[in-house]
């Protein structure tokens, strides 16, 4: 199953993927086969699609990633900008079945 999909940007944790990929020293074959020994497979290619922003990332894929880079799965994403209007989710009541 393909996984690019026509847009400018697919995925917004890749520039983050290259950062902590670097960081580490790793080549992009070598984070390949890293992910390969947790069942986990990319190939070089995808490594450099995703880093590109041109390929999605799975749930799988991400949370491999930041076992092998050694990181948080936060650290991949943008900070949260949060609203001052919202309202605070605990004071909310949730209906319960």
């Amino acid at each position: 199953m393909p996984r690019i999909i026509d847009g400018e940007k697919n995925n917004i944790v890749g520039q983050q993927v290259r950062y902590f990929r670097k960081k580490r020293k790793y080549s992009q074959k070598e984070l390949s086969i890293r992910l390969e020994t947790l069942a986990i497979y990319v190939c070089r290619g995808s490594i450099s699609r995703i880093e590109d922003g041109s390929r999605t990332v799975t749930d799988i894929e991400l949370f491999g990633l930041a076992s092998v880079l050694g990181t948080s799965i936060e650290s991949f994403f943008p900070p949260l900008a949060y609203d001052s209007k919202l309202p605070d989710s605990s004071s909310e009541k949730r209906d319960t079945p």
